[in-house]
């Protein structure tokens, strides 16, 4: 997520991007009701993690070291076997295992310092579990439920000031059916925050709600300035995120475009400052 004057560059030049709906916000702290600890059930006998990519530990003894220290409670190690579990990762891929793995970090840590040095890995286990809780896993004693959910992703995003987890709490207020104004304030607040800690998918659904004056006073040029960071920091796989600065970018007219580019020069300055 770090951003350079490679968004600056690419926004000159137009280049290939994505269209998506639009969101801004300040980033104000949200309501103390998001900061209660959730206690974490364990399922007995299991071990888990959360999807993404880690390093492949590709020879036995790498997998019974870290397997080593999990059992011995080192976190990190916890965190690296959930996310190979999760992902199949040089090891068969076990949703179950991988949550239980999450579990003993979010039980055993939840109230470490935020400037510990394990803080994002616990609070990356926080927002793993949040996720599992949004789907459950099939065939198991873990069944969706969006409120235990949002537990999860209220501690990452309270005590630890995770971004992630800001980002996720913020589209559970912003999806809502019936969402009140009061839930689109909490959501807007939560996504401001992350979008300003660099969180991509933030800045992207940030920017298209502010571009498309959707729900929240039309910006054009911040929001094709938040929907230009996105674009430099999106995967090649996030398309959504290219095809929302496509749009915004198609739409927007010459002084929205140049409001934006002095808008981008103040980012990176200050980001270096």
């Amino acid at each position: 997520m770090r951003t350079s004057r490679r968004a600056i560059v690419a926004f000159v030049l137009g280049a290939s991007a994505l269209v998506a709906p639009a969101l801004a916000f300040d980033g104000a702290p949200v309501n103390q009701k998001d900061a209660t600890i959730p206690v974490v059930t364990t399922l007995p006998g299991a071990a888990g993690a959360v999807r993404g990519k880690v390093a492949p530990a590709t020879q036995e003894t790498s997998l019974s070291a870290l397997q080593y220290a999990a059992e011995g409670g080192h976190p990190i190690a916890q965190w690296k076997l959930g996310r190979m579990y999760a992902n199949g990762d040089g090891v068969a891929q076990d949703d179950v295992r991988a949550f239980e793995y999450f579990s003993r970090i979010a039980n055993a840590h939840a109230e470490d310092s935020p400037s510990a040095p394990q803080a994002q890995v616990v609070a990356n286990a926080f927002v793993a579990l949040g996720r599992y809780y949004l789907s459950g896993i099939p065939n198991s004693k873990i069944k969706a439920d969006p409120e235990r959910a949002r537990e999860m992703f209220s501690y990452a995003a309270s005590y630890f000031g995770n971004a992630d987890a800001q980002y996720d709490l913020a589209r559970l207020y912003l999806k809502t059916p019936d969402a009140s104004r009061e839930d689109f304030r909490y959501g807007a607040r939560w996504l401001g925050l992350a979008a300003q800690k660099g969180q991509h998918e933030a800045q992207a659904l940030l920017g298209q709600m502010l571009f498309n004056g959707d729900r929240l006073p039309r910006q054009a040029a911040r929001g094709l300035m938040w929907l230009t960071l996105a674009r430099d920091s999106a995967g090649a796989e996030e398309t959504w995120i290219k095809e929302s600065y496509n749009r915004a970018f198609a739409k927007a007219s010459d002084d929205d475009r140049a409001m934006c580019l002095q808008m981008l020069e103040q980012w990176v300055q200050g980001r270096r400052e």
